[in-house]
């Protein structure tokens, strides 16, 4: 069978493909459409039509309904199993109410009879893309809603905080690339959400890839998408991560563990704004905000050769620094309280406070998974809860606190136990008066799991006297 291919492309983001046997109806078709600036590809054969809508990026197909010896139904079958999100529209010159019926069956969204008029066939044509964008704007609005009402926001007063939030609003509206860096548990994403949300891409899609939880073989496909027989198993194509973040913000969380090879593809893309999925021929424009975010030292891994030096410093347009929690100490409470409103809330139960005792946990514990770790030490002592105030003992319930540690650690005789919990200050008393004579601040702070500055306000607080052993304190 004969068939032929001809293409036309504008500065309109959409592509329709046009399959039609008659040379003629077809170019003039595409000659309509590429007028109106839409970017066209038209082949007069339906398997070329079938491979072509299969393999290639288009938003919508229009196909004529007797291609030669092959029908349209087949075509819209093969296209909608190959890729559901396809829009297709179904040209006729035999008018019937059966082939409309089938056609609408198997998954077209509209239905024209030839010959038409201009002006109704480009109304059925921005029909059919409109209900397409509308989908995946649905599809976008859930996602973006489902990360921003995920219970958590950027909360607190402390100067470190502030600071990010003051950050964040004078770099939002750039088109930079941003590079977070803290300790995990941090709120690191929080900040690449609010960088979105400021930004001028805020109506497209944030869209995160943690790069540490995909396995290596899977990551390059996922990011970059793949052709249709790329490798084993795959039946159909894949837009990837990159362009499903097109005009919208790609958060890359743990960039540090990107493979070496998908670091030089990911540079490529950063430096021609193009995508090429993996196995393909054809190379995507791509509009998108990156922001990146690690808890390790890019400098100290480009040292060891392990993270490139040139994606470092496309990355690092702007550095954001999210402190950790220890060094939050107004901010401590203040979470507390939101999460035990929000917990409350989902749960139903009327947590109203916390007792003294948990106040003074807060306020002293170290918290190495910072507020990732407040958040669900609060969860489940809310859900634990047997009264409207959070207690050490709701605390103990759930998980080793730092008085059941202190119990177990360094021979102290101190009875601590789920029914008979000390309090902090109690506790502190105890441990410092049995290590005052053997081991340094340092040390003490270390065996209470909190830091020296805070051992040195609760001595101030409560009037304890100073450890006795200052030769061992000195470093």
């Amino acid at each position: 069978m004969r068939h032929s291919k001809t293409e036309h492309s504008s500065t309109h983001g959409e592509r329709i493909l046009i399959i039609d046997d008659d040379r003629e109806v077809g170019e003039a078709i595409q000659l309509l459409l590429e007028v109106e600036g839409y970017q066209t590809l038209y082949v007069n054969d339906a398997e070329e039509g079938i491979q072509q809508g299969t393999i290639s990026d288009f938003d919508l197909v229009v196909t004529d309904l007797r291609l030669g010896q092959a029908s349209g139904i087949d075509v819209i079958r093969s296209l909608k199993s190959a890729r559901d999100d396809l829009s297709i529209v179904l040209m006729t010159s035999f008018s019937s109410v059966e082939s409309a019926v089938e056609a609408l069956r198997h998954g077209a969204v509209d239905y024209i009879i030839k010959p038409f008029n201009n002006d109704d066939f480009l109304y059925s044509v921005e029909r059919a893309l409109k209900e397409r964008r509308i989908k995946r704007e649905n599809a976008i609005l859930k996602r973006s809603l489902k990360k921003v009402y995920s219970g958590t926001k950027i909360i607190g007063e402390s100067a470190g905080i502030k600071r990010v939030l003051a950050l964040i609003q004078r770099i939002a509206p750039s088109e930079a690339n941003v590079l977070i860096q803290g300790d995990s548990g941090t709120g690191k994403e929080l900040v690449a959400q609010a960088i979105h949300f400021e930004s001028s891409h805020h109506e497209g899609p944030f869209v995160p890839v943690n790069c540490g939880a995909i396995p290596a073989d899977l990551m390059e496909s996922e990011l970059f998408g793949h052709a249709k027989g790329a490798y084993t198993g795959a039946t159909s194509e894949t837009e990837g991560l990159i362009r499903e973040a097109h005009q919208g913000t790609l958060f890359l969380d743990e960039i540090s563990e990107l493979a070496m090879n998908l670091q030089v593809k990911l540079l490529r893309v950063l430096q021609d704004r193009e995508v090429r999925p993996l196995g393909g021929k054809q190379s995507y424009r791509v509009n998108i905000r990156v922001v990146a975010a690690t808890n390790k030292d890019l400098k100290k891994a480009m040292e060891k050769g392990e993270f490139r030096e040139d994606l470092f410093y496309r990355l690092n347009v702007i550095n954001i620094h999210v402190p950790p929690l220890r060094e939050r100490d107004k901010d401590i409470e203040i979470l507390a309280r939101y999460f035990i409103d929000y917990y409350s809330s989902r749960t139903g139960k009327r947590v109203r406070g916390t007792s003294q005792d948990f106040s003074e946990f807060l306020t002293s514990y170290h918290w190495p998974g910072n507020v990732r770790e407040l958040q669900n030490l609060i969860e489940r002592a809310v859900i634990l809860a047997d009264s409207d105030i959070l207690t050490c003992g709701d605390m103990l319930e759930v998980v080793p606190t730092l008085p059941a540690q202190l119990a177990r650690s360094g021979n102290a005789e101190v009875p601590v136990s789920v029914e008979n919990p000390l309090s902090i200050e109690e506790y502190i008393r105890q441990v410092v008066a049995h290590y005052q004579d053997t081991r340094s601040e340092i040390e003490i702070a270390q065996i209470l799991g909190i830091g020296r500055k805070a051992l040195w306000i609760r001595r101030r607080r409560w009037g304890l006297t100073r450890t006795k052993n200052t030769d061992i304190e000195q470093t």
